[in-house]
């Protein structure tokens, strides 16, 4: 089964702690600082990988913890950093942040990364906290959490020609004539369940990809049948081939075909009828072809181009190829998503500003504090410390949250919870 979108989760390596140490020295009686700082949590990174076709082992594997950094030691060594956990992707991948529905990132080219989780900086010492006034600080950080998150992957051919038309007009037999392409292929509906790329060479030697796309139905773009999971393949190809049996063996009007394939394109997404496309009647070897070709042409627009082949005979086949390799030479790639200066600044967009903390109730009257902000200084608080426990109070103050209390009604012994962690509110 080819998988086209996952959901996997990420999360970046925490922080090292820092390390609270001494040394003696004659001249400080306590003895000096001489805890180290901690080493980096490793980053995920996503990397394209051109070898790579489908997000398959995405659904044996959907978390990607990095480790975390090493903690300081002692005699102000600072802790090792974590290397970058690398996670191979194919071309063609997109990541969205599942919460919001923002992209991360989209990689198209071989070696592309992005950095999908950050790491969290390691803890400071006590080495880093030494004043004149204190001179042997016991205050240490925890490492800085790893950025953690749920992503989606979705995947979209890298094709420069996308194959559409209604089920069995003849894609697939199409591509396994022109390329070395082996899709499976029978007389009836919806054979193609799965994208099928081949590699397509004309004869003065120029390239290209070729895709050959499940069929269509009317109200595709709505869901209905196979062609709303595969349309999305069709995003990123350049050049459009509309193939249309000209036939009619099964009832339909090559016409009616056309234009309703069309406005699947169009209602799934504008920008489609942006990209050139090529009609083209197949099955020119059977019997009523050529009359209802005329028929067909007389009812196009006049700049519409059709090039009646055969895949059965190969007729037609040599000037359809070079036509397709010269619109793509003619054809800038289409972005899928319209970039702003803003977008191109920004490395990490899923990023938001959030509030430092929020207060709320819970059900026994304990106030309860929450906030990325202040939950993240609260993981980096080292809690065995006098000194630490102290800092991380003048901290809140200074953010406000004591005030937020009295605002919200907090009294002399009232509990508030952070966390885990439960005190009692002092007035």
């Amino acid at each position: 089964m080819f998988v086209d979108k996952v959901k996997v989760y990420v999360k970046g390596g925490d922080g090292g702690n820092g390390m609270v140490a001494y040394r003696r020295e004659k001249y400080v009686p306590d003895g000096g600082p001489a805890g180290g700082d901690g080493g980096r949590g490793a980053s995920v990174v996503f990397e394209v990988e051109e070898g790579l076709r489908t997000l398959m082992d995405f659904r044996y594997q959907r978390h990607f913890k990095a480790p975390r950094g090493e903690h300081g030691r002692s005699k102000s060594q600072h802790g090792k950093n974590s290397p970058d956990m690398v996670v191979k992707v194919p071309p063609g991948t997109t990541v969205i942040d599942d919460q919001s529905g923002q992209i991360i990132a989209d990689l198209t080219e071989h070696g592309q990364r992005a950095t999908i989780a950050k790491g969290g900086r390691g803890g400071r010492g006590n080495t880093r906290f030494a004043t004149p006034v204190n001179p042997a600080p016991e205050i240490a950080e925890n490492g800085e959490p790893g950025q953690e998150l749920d992503v989606v992957l979705e995947l979209k051919v890298l094709a420069d020609v996308g194959l559409v038309g209604f089920p069995s007009v003849g894609k697939s037999t199409l591509l396994s004539v022109v390329s070395a392409a082996k899709p499976k292929i029978a007389d009836y509906h919806f054979t193609t369940i799965t994208p099928n790329l081949g590699v397509v060479e004309t004869e003065d030697h120029r390239s290209f990809v070729m895709a050959d796309l499940p069929g269509l139905i009317e109200g595709a773009h709505q869901g209905v049948g196979l062609g709303h999971q595969f349309l999305r393949h069709i995003e990123r190809t350049r050049v459009i081939v509309h193939i249309i049996d000209m036939s009619a063996l099964e009832g339909r009007d090559p016409y009616e075909d056309y234009l309703k394939i069309n406005e699947e394109l169009k209602q799934y997404n504008m920008r489609l009828l942006e990209r050139p496309q090529l009609v083209v009647a197949n099955k020119m070897d059977m019997p009523d072809s050529e009359e209802n070709l005329k028929v067909f042409k007389e009812k196009l627009e006049d700049d519409v181009q059709v090039f009646p082949i055969s895949t059965i005979t190969r007729q037609g086949l040599r000037d359809l190829l070079l036509t397709i390799a010269d619109k793509i030479e003619q054809t800038p790639e289409f972005p899928l998503h319209e970039e702003t200066e803003e977008s191109t600044r920004v490395v990490y967009k899923h990023e938001k500003k959030e509030v430092p903390f929020v207060i709320s109730r819970d059900d026994s009257g304990t106030f309860v504090i929450t906030g990325a902000e202040i939950e993240r200084l609260a993981k980096m608080t080292d809690f065995t410390h006098e000194e630490s426990i102290r800092r991380f109070s003048r901290t809140l103050r200074h953010m406000g949250v004591d005030d937020a209390l009295r605002e919200r009604g907090a009294k002399d012994g009232d509990y508030v919870r952070l966390l885990k962690f439960e005190f009692e509110f002092i007035d």
